[in-house]
């Protein structure tokens, strides 16, 4: 693989909705708090939506809005206070059912040092799934070295410790870890984040080959929306543990309606920056004490006071594009 290769285009065919079209994932409703000592958090607050079998759908925002609790209650790492999260129609929260769901819901975090284990060879972590599958050893030899090569690394390598790779080698390791079980779905927590540009840009490669060769859907959670767009079919945004907008990638830049959207926007290169709210100012308010109303109201240039005395619901713009807010253009 070439250093600095641009990203491809989303060359992948996206499942689409349809009437026959079976969810893979469900989010109905879903909330999670943590006790702390000042009292409860509530990371996420009522959040719904669903995602389908091949569907890779965007989740967008700032560093502590959420994104990855949401995340992690996907694939049962964390269960909700309320509400309930569902794999393939089935209940997540049932022991069951995460039981038989082993190897098809994986996750890949945003720093791979830490989720591999530094005393292993990287061989071996890649095969730890497999094996926790009860996969034979010699079956599991084979798909290994399959693994390395389809993310860029030989089989060679995999007898090498974590410590002696790079920031984006160790994240393609991490990579062919989680989607060595063929899962049917894979939840990308800022895998990129942490990278260089040009290194950026070979993973986002990687991933995108994964998904054209094996078909699962990605939940790819980043606070780029730069990044985002172009690996995903479907962005929602999150701000202070709700989803404020969800829309179609191809009305990201000229359709959408949240204004947070629309400041974030302000950090594509594409988007140009003309027509768009100015850039956010102030500090994401504590969940800890939420502002009354609208959550975003505090730093939102089009605030009314309705905003500050209701929450929005949600209104439906165009097919796949719903939006909350009270101040949102028709």
């Amino acid at each position: 693989m070439q250093e600095g290769r641009a990203v491809r285009g989303a060359g992948c065919v996206e499942a689409k909705k349809g009437s026959m079209m079976a969810v893979l994932l469900e989010l109905d409703a879903v909330s999670r708090e943590f006790a702390t000592r000042r009292g409860a958090v509530r990371a996420v607050a009522d959040v719904s939506f669903a995602l389908f079998p091949g569907e890779s759908v965007g989740l967008v925002g700032e560093s502590g809005c959420g994104k990855s609790t949401v995340g992690r209650l996907a694939v049962g790492l964390l269960p909700p206070t309320t509400g309930e999260v569902r794999f393939a129609g089935r209940p997540l929260g049932a022991a069951r059912v995460r039981h038989e769901a082993r190897g098809q819901l994986q996750m890949i975090f945003q720093d791979p040092f830490s989720s591999l284990n530094p005393r292993w060879r990287v061989g071996a972590s890649v095969a730890e799934p497999l094996a926790a599958l009860g996969v034979p050893r010699a079956e599991r030899r084979e798909r290994v070295a399959e693994m390395l090569r389809l993310v860029g690394l030989s089989p060679e390598q995999g007898e090498r410790y974590p410590h002696e790779f790079s920031g984006g080698q160790r994240q393609r390791v991490a990579i062919a870890r989680a989607v060595i079980t063929r899962p049917r779905l894979v939840v990308c927590d800022e895998p990129v984040s942490a990278l260089d540009v040009s290194v950026q840009a070979q993973v986002l490669n990687v991933l995108r080959d994964l998904r054209e060769r094996f078909q699962p859907a990605y939940l790819f959670i980043s606070h780029d929306l730069a990044v985002v767009r172009l690996l995903c079919a479907r962005i929602l945004v999150m701000y202070l543990g709700m989803l404020v907008e969800e829309l179609p990638r191809d009305r990201l830049l000229e359709g959408s309606r949240h204004p947070y959207t629309q400041a974030l926007l302000r950090s594509v290169p594409a988007a140009g920056g003309r027509g768009l709210p100015p850039a956010l100012e102030g500090e994401l308010p504590s969940p800890l004490s939420p502002p009354s109303g609208c959550p975003f109201h505090p730093r939102c240039p089009l605030a009314r006071d309705i905003c500050r005395l209701s929450m929005p619901a949600w209104r439906t713009v165009a097919a796949g594009h719903r939006v909350r807010c009270h101040c949102a253009a028709s």
